[in-house]
């Protein structure tokens, strides 16, 4: 229930007595019995509405106070919208009745017979309004009215400029604008089923005559002799100036793309074609020409760069084994300066030579950080302290065994013995260690 403040309703023109009976203090209409039980009096007398365990007489009787109210509230707003035409007066027949009910079987507090009144007083209204909700549903349905002639006006707008498009030859622009037009279409509010599918059957229409059009277009367009010869006078054109290129692999793909587009442009006229042909296979050939004898240079050359990478490989992997890691490097570095320098050599062997190289890398590497790792003075010292502590700790096993011993107790002094054996163990990995840095 919605809550309604008195001093509002006792300005209500539309429900007086609904006004009246929240008027006052409601409490004033019940009292509470020395049980808990809460009474309130009507013009037939007194009458229990109920109790509220475990609450003090003032709310037990606020609890059937609210409960009271609540209701001269619904009441009040019930009238108030019939008088403002919201309800339909066959449900406002059903609310009053509702209402009585509701009157009849309330436990509450408050003027009950001024609430009972209120609600008798509401049913003259619905028939006083009627013609306050008929005016409203005919606005409502003129408003409905106009919003379906704002949507008829903006589809017959959309269907006017595609049907002046349909005989259009502008095929690009044209095609774009009637996408668009589509997109409005689809974006404009529907009316009822009947009138929306004549609209989109005349709208169709306008768009399947346009692109029949546009497809016959295209169609012929492709099949004239003057569409072919400028599509192959335009490959022949870029051929010829790839022809004199030296970019052998892009250009040789090119070539192709090129004969590609040579069988897909069609046919022409015989006489124009074989010349055409003739100028396009010219332009190709010389270019192939001169692409393989670059290869056969390429060739030689690549096979005497072979034998000095095959010579070269020799002396770098003749580096392993060896005992200066700085020596070695420097004759690495050395050797792969003459490595760089050396031409193309074949993809598949240049790459098992790659390999062989960077195993002999490898292998340097390694060992330059074994060196670091034996000469960081960090780990050095590390080292150190291990073996001094170890060393330290044996001497103190063995003093406290001597200790155990000399006060004839053996148990501690084996014990302490075993300790600084096993320490012992331990200091021997240890002065291992630390002599590898030395």
């Amino acid at each position: 229930m919605t809550d309604i403040n008195p001093t509002t309703l006792a300005h209500t023109h539309s429900t007086p007595s609904a006004a009246s009976a929240l008027i006052g203090d409601p409490s004033q209409f019940g009292r509470v019995g020395e049980d808990g039980t809460v009474f309130v009096r009507t013009s037939e007398g007194e009458k229990p509405v109920g109790s509220y365990p475990g609450k003090s007489a003032e709310e037990a009787l606020a609890y059937f106070v609210r409960k009271f109210e609540a209701l001269a509230s619904e009441v009040a707003l019930t009238a108030a919208r019939i008088t403002s035409g919201a309800m339909v007066p066959q449900d406002a027949y059903e609310a009053v009745k509702k209402l009585r009910q509701q009157v009849r079987e309330l436990n509450g507090v408050g003027d009950l017979d001024a609430l009972a009144q209120s609600v008798e007083q509401i049913e003259p209204l619905i028939e006083g309004h009627r013609e306050a909700y008929e005016a409203k549903k005919a606005a409502e349905s003129a408003v409905k009215a106009a919003r379906r002639e704002q949507i008829l006006v903006e589809k017959e707008k959309i269907l006017a400029e595609a049907e002046s498009l349909a005989l259009s030859e502008n095929w690009k622009v044209t095609g774009d604008r009637l996408k668009s037009l589509l997109d409005e279409w689809k974006a404009a509010p529907r009316l009822d089923k009947k009138s929306d599918a004549d609209f989109w059957k005349r709208f169709s229409a306008s768009r399947n005559k346009f692109d029949k059009r546009r497809r016959t277009h295209f169609a012929q367009l492709e099949a004239t002799t003057s569409k072919v010869t400028e599509a192959k006078n335009a490959i022949i054109a870029e051929a010829e100036k790839l022809a004199t290129s030296t970019d052998w692999v892009a250009t040789a793909r090119r070539f192709k793309v090129l004969m590609d587009s040579w069988k897909a442009a069609g046919r022409g006229k015989k006489n124009d074609d074989a010349k055409n042909w003739a100028r396009f296979k010219a332009a190709q050939d010389q270019f192939f020409a001169a692409k393989n004898a670059d290869l056969e240079k390429r060739e030689v050359s690549m096979t005497a760069n072979l034998a000095k990478r095959e010579e070269l490989i020799v002396q770098i992997e003749a580096l392993i084994p060896f005992t200066d890691v700085k020596a070695a490097k420097n004759s690495f570095r050395e050797l792969m300066r003459s490595w760089e320098k050396i031409g193309i050599t074949h993809r598949d062997k240049r790459a098992s030579f790659d390999a062989r190289v960077e195993k002999i890398e490898a292998e340097i590497k390694a060992a330059e950080a074994d060196v670091w790792r034996k000469t960081d003075p960090a780990a050095k010292a590390r080292a150190a302290e291990v073996v001094a502590q170890l060393t330290e700790s044996v001497e103190n096993y063995t003093k406290i065994a001597a200790k155990a011993q000399s006060a004839g107790n053996e148990k501690k002094a084996k014990e302490a013995l075993e300790s600084a054996e096993a320490r012992k163990v331990w200091l021997a990995e240890a002065q291992k260690h630390l002599a590898e840095f030395n």
